[in-house]
């Protein structure tokens, strides 16, 4: 089976960074989409960015400039550098995966079919 596991959340101040994880397991597919998506308390889950096979990205509007979505294929890891945060980023962080994917990578949820379980980001 194919699993998404997150890490690297955590509280940090205003204007600091993070740097959130993905491992992939049972997974090696090369033309995959991967995302990450984040979900505030009462508001609907959203596209953060998001990556294809060929290393093109997108990113929403909220975190253009602030965020690098990257991927180390050898080990099976996505990754999302978060920097300047603010507190309006607070929300679980998840990533997902789809084995098809477009150019530029998709930012709806609704593309994804393999989901992590999240990993929180508290900015305050």
């Amino acid at each position: 089976d194919v699993q998404l596991v997150e890490s690297g959340g955590g509280s940090v101040q205003a204007g600091g960074s993070l740097r959130l994880s993905c491992a992939l397991s049972g997974y090696t597919y090369s033309r995959n989409c991967l995302g990450w998506f984040r979900q505030a308390p009462g508001k609907e889950r959203e596209g953060v960015a998001a990556i294809g096979g060929d290393g093109s990205t997108n990113y929403a509007d909220s975190v253009q400039g602030r965020s690098t979505i990257s991927q180390d294929k050898a080990k099976n890891t996505l990754f999302l550098q978060m920097n300047s945060l603010k507190p309006e980023d607070t929300a679980m962080y998840y990533c997902a995966a789809h084995f098809v994917c477009f150019r530029p990578p998709p930012l709806h949820p609704s593309h994804y079919n393999v989901w992590g379980q999240g990993t929180q980001v508290t900015v305050s």
